[in-house]
């Protein structure tokens, strides 16, 4: 008896519980979006060491954690001739330092309950590691030894220069990477290093060590280095650290960016893939750079029409047609420039039809101002992420070293999100109309030719525009 009471009991509840979420979710509606909190930069410093290095200090959270990060001007921009010279530099730098093994100094730092990184972007060579707190001195200690004193092995040179063609050869089998290739390379020029793509693999195989060993002396040095650390530590404690650890390093050349700008279009460079099922498309037009009140302006449009899963572009390319999956857009910063750039896998049958419904999207924004609700959705939406993107230590590391390398304001941070508040949805729509220009348009398309060539040429937007064609 006392079974079957508590059988039948179990089973209406678990009918009350199937049937709760149709009766809550008619009794709460959703809420609306609010405005986001106020956002406040976290207590910093900034020492500058007789040598020229930099230090800024970031006072964050709670974990007993301590996030280091040594950024060096020594990016892919000073490759010169020897594209990706900078990657095959901080690979080798990797492989022992001191007279320690890699091995050796991987094991260090898994003691003190992290890792070292080492990564390698346009302009800086990033050196990082997040350790527990009572660790950062020796943390710091270590990474200025690979820093300083990479052993450089000869023995291991052939490995990783292999390992490093292997990459470049997947990366051309790809059309993703084939079409940044092209696209970067029609906006600034082969000849500038923000135009160069990927080695081939005959320029890979003719690196030598000497090369490196040129490139490490040429780059390397304490003025052009930026330490980031964010987290809870003793700042004398670590300002004494990174006194022992880099105080006596060379200042090092002066690092120098070679000036760029934007080669606008019309232009449209189409290269074959036969029998590719879809089409690799990368849409751009140059923008105004980082730090204008058109950049602000731009970052919300952005989010509207193709930056944010519920963006037109999206909404309308992968949910009501299903021809891409994953489309998008955003900007990418330079010095002194910046572009806006569209990119999606588009299904090779419907690539046409696809472009109609992009510039058509384009050209609505440009002609009918957003209503409030989607405006001050995405506005709400933007300072929200912001906030988030600020709440770790890695995070406030990635925006103040951006604010710092691109010259900012030193407000730039606490006034960001008053700033994208602060624009219209006017401002919207005359940002689109302003940069979003068909004869400013620069495109690249990585496709099967036969099935998608003929109709890109007759598409009414690319009348005016320079064709040329390739063959991937």
């Amino acid at each position: 008896m006392t079974m079957m009471k508590s059988t039948t009991f179990l089973m209406a509840a678990s009918l009350m519980l199937m049937s709760a979420p149709t009766a809550f979710s008619q009794a709460l509606p959703r809420p609306e979006i609010g405005p986001a909190p106020a956002f406040e930069l976290p207590e910093t410093s900034t020492v500058v060491l007789d040598n020229g290095l930099e230090v800024t200090f970031i006072h964050f959270g709670l974990a007993p954690k301590v996030n280091i990060s040594v950024q060096i001007l020594a990016g892919n921009v000073f490759d010169g001739e020897n594209t990706y010279i900078a990657d095959l530099t901080a690979a080798m730098m990797e492989e022992g330092a001191g007279g320690e093994s890699p091995e050796s100094i991987a094991r260090a730092f898994a003691s003190m309950g992290g890792d070292m990184n080492v990564g390698v972007g346009m302009h800086t060579t990033n050196f990082s590691a997040n350790v527990l707190t009572e660790f950062g001195p020796e943390a710091l200690s270590r990474i200025a030894t690979v820093i300083r004193n990479p052993d450089f092995p000869e023995s291991e040179f052939e490995r990783i220069r292999q390992s490093q063609v292997r990459n470049m050869t997947v990366a051309r089998s790809q059309p993703g990477p084939v079409a940044n290739e092209a696209y970067v390379g029609l906006l600034y020029g082969t000849d500038h290093p923000y135009g160069q793509g990927m080695p081939d693999e005959d320029q890979m195989e003719s690196f030598t060590m000497d090369q490196v060993r040129a490139f490490y002396d040429a780059n390397f040095g304490a003025a052009r280095t930026r330490i980031y650390v964010a987290g809870r530590f003793d700042e004398e404690r670590l300002e004494a650290a990174i006194r022992e650890a880099f105080g006596d390093w060379e200042s090092g050349p002066e690092a120098n960016i070679p000036p760029a700008s934007i080669n606008g279009g019309p232009v449209v460079q189409l290269i074959d893939r036969p029998g590719a099922p879809q089409a690799t498309i990368r849409l751009g037009f140059p923008v105004a750079p980082i730090g204008t009140e058109d950049a602000y302006r731009m970052t919300v449009m952005n989010a509207i029409l193709g930056g944010s899963f519920t963006s037109r572009l999206t909404s309308n390319l992968r949910e009501e047609r299903g021809w891409t999956y994953s489309p998008g857009s955003g900007v990418t910063n330079r010095v002194g420039t910046s572009y806006w750039t569209f990119s999606a896998d588009i299904t090779t049958g419907a690539t046409i039809q696809a472009f109609s419904e992009i510039f058509s999207e384009i050209q609505t924004l440009q002609l009918n101002t957003p209503d409030e609700e989607e405006a001050g959705g995405m506005r709400s939406w933007l300072s929200g992420l912001f906030i988030l993107q600020n709440a770790s230590t890695g995070g406030l590391i990635g925006q103040i070293s951006n604010r710092d390398f691109y010259g900012l304001p030193g407000d730039y941070l606490e006034t960001y999100v008053d700033r994208i508040n602060d624009v219209s949805n006017g401002d919207i729509s005359a940002v689109a109309s302003e940069y979003l220009q068909p004869d400013r348009m620069v495109l690249v398309v990585v496709g099967d030719l036969d099935s998608i060539g003929e109709g890109l040429q007759a598409f009414p937007q690319f009348a005016d525009a320079e064709f040329i064609m390739d063959e991937e």
